[in-house]
């Protein structure tokens, strides 16, 4: 039976429910996607097949004997390959990790496995998640489903691309600067960051542990708020666990989609993440989409958050530092590879050398060297220390905001997908990617973006939608309100969709 993979999630589970298709077809339906697509898109690092469609047979089985099942049963799901699966490979990818297999799963994993979602396998990224644009994996590059030439975001472009190029209705990512975010916007998808601790990091291969954040990447913002009151909650694995309930979400973005008012709701405009620096076309579509805002009610105001300046220098010291921290783990002696020096002594400090030279790219070089200065003796005040007075900063600067606006909103990121090298001898230009999405990390608050049309190219424009810490519910509504009877806001053209096995 032909199953329609252009369907979001929640659709393809009605399909289920009603007997339409089996499990096991749409899971195989999405595997000889994978296997007639991948090739050009590179989205997947590992897939597991078998595994797959054994998880789809026993929902299968279980829905004919009438067992109460989840909402999502059946429905298949790719992971981002830095969240750890038992017996999985989870290679971060690098060479560092490369067949790496975790003895333990992550705790949304878990939550995953438990409401019996197939999962496909694990989706492609920059190393360690250092990255903006997928080119950093030590297993090569991910390709942007709208253009071949062009990148799909980063760190998590795999997961964005396998969404977008429809090999997978659900998706994981992780979002530190905007991982999630940017990739979505990039793409056409939807990718949501929700308040940090919301969602177990437990699992988690950690890049900068005070700014890490699971969370979903779909086709629909129904569907990242199904995912995440699957995978959100309290988990006493994770000491920044919050015991917030994320119940609720899908009926909060189903009840106003319903209305599509927007009475009564105030917007804040963030006057530092808008105009200078974004390209026209993606300030003319947002500036579109706030026009609809106003005319479904909403009152729209501008903001200030003078501290949003200094966002960027801030994460690229802070994140430096907590990556420094958290890689030196990676030493050639506990696990993942190990080389030893071709001449000489076999000592762990000439080991750990060996091994680290030859399973961190360059990227991730960088970032340590850069984090091991800010946090030497002598430089940690001067640089970690007023990183953190800067995040302070920010954080106010968001409480302030939020006095005056419900919610606040942005480009998601400054450019559609640029073309893949064409910033990659520039550092710089590949971190101002993140202008838009930094802050939102900095603050632990929940962001969002959806998609905001196309530009000139065909290319997809992001639209990001930030609420205050613990209301998620509210950024759902909202992003809800924003997409829902908008042309604008569900790019279905991605020519991904006409794709001929034989082309």
């Amino acid at each position: 039976m032909s199953v329609d993979l252009t369907l979001d999630a929640l659709a393809l589970a009605q399909g289920l429910r009603d007997g339409e298709f089996t499990s096991v077809e749409l899971t195989q339906a999405c595997l000889d996607r994978i296997a007639a697509f991948d090739s050009r898109v590179h989205a997947f690092l590992h897939i597991d097949s078998e595994g797959a469609l054994a998880v789809a047979a026993q929902v299968d089985a279980l829905r004919a004997k009438g067992e109460e099942l989840h909402p999502l049963a059946g429905v298949p799901i790719a992971l981002k390959d830095n969240i750890v699966t038992r017996g999985m490979p989870t290679t971060c990818g690098s060479r560092m990790l490369e067949g790496w297999l975790p003895p333990y799963d992550a705790t949304v994993v878990k939550r995953i496995k438990a409401a019996r979602l197939p999962i496909l396998g694990k989706t492609n990224m920059d190393e360690f998640a250092m990255g903006s644009s997928c080119e950093h994996s030590a297993f090569g590059p991910t390709h942007n489903p709208w253009d071949l030439d062009r990148i799909p975001g980063g760190s998590g472009g795999g997961s964005a691309a396998a969404v977008a190029a429809f090999m997978v209705p659900l998706a994981l990512g992780s979002d530190t600067g905007g991982s999630i975010r940017q990739p979505a916007a990039v793409t056409g998808t939807v990718g949501s960051k929700p308040t940090y601790g919301a969602i177990s990091r437990y699992g988690l291969v950690a890049m900068a542990s005070s700014l890490d954040q699971i969370g979903p990447v779909t086709r629909s913002v129904r569907d990242a708020a199904a995912l995440q009151e699957l995978i959100g909650g309290f988990d006493p694995h994770d000491s920044t666990s919050l015991p917030d309930s994320q119940e609720g979400l899908l009926a909060a973005t189903q009840a106003v989609a319903q209305s599509g008012s927007l009475e009564g709701l105030r917007i804040g405009i963030v006057k530092q993440l808008t105009g200078e620096g974004y390209a026209p076309e993606v300030q003319e579509h947002f500036d579109n989409s706030v026009r609809i805002l106003q005319e479904r009610g909403a009152s729209v105001v501008e903001v200030d958050c003078p501290s949003f300046d200094y966002a960027m220098g801030a994460y690229y010291l802070i994140m430096p530092a907590e990556v420094s921290s958290n890689l030196a783990r990676f030493d050639g002696v506990r696990y993942g590879l190990r080389v030893e020096p071709s001449e000489g002594p076999v000592t762990a400090e000439r080991v750990m050398a060996a091994t680290r030279a030859a399973g961190f790219g360059s990227e991730v070089k960088r970032r340590i060297i850069l984090g091991t200065f800010v946090l030497s003796s002598g430089q940690v005040d001067a640089y970690y220390g007023a990183a953190q007075k800067v995040r302070t900063l920010i954080q106010r600067d968001f409480a302030a905001a939020f006095e005056k606006a419900d919610v606040l909103i942005s480009p998601t990121a400054p450019t559609t997908a640029f073309k893949l090298g064409e910033k990659e001898s520039d550092p710089m230009a590949m971190y101002l990617n993140d202008v838009a999405t930094v802050p939102a990390n900095l603050a632990g608050v929940p962001a969002i973006s959806v998609p905001n049309g196309l530009d000139a190219k065909g290319l997809p424009v992001g639209f990001q939608v930030i609420a205050p810490a613990h209301e998620d519910r509210l950024m759902y509504e909202v992003a809800q309100l924003l997409v829902t009877g908008s042309e604008d806001h569900t790019p279905d053209s991605c020519p991904a969709k006409d794709w001929k096995a034989e082309d």
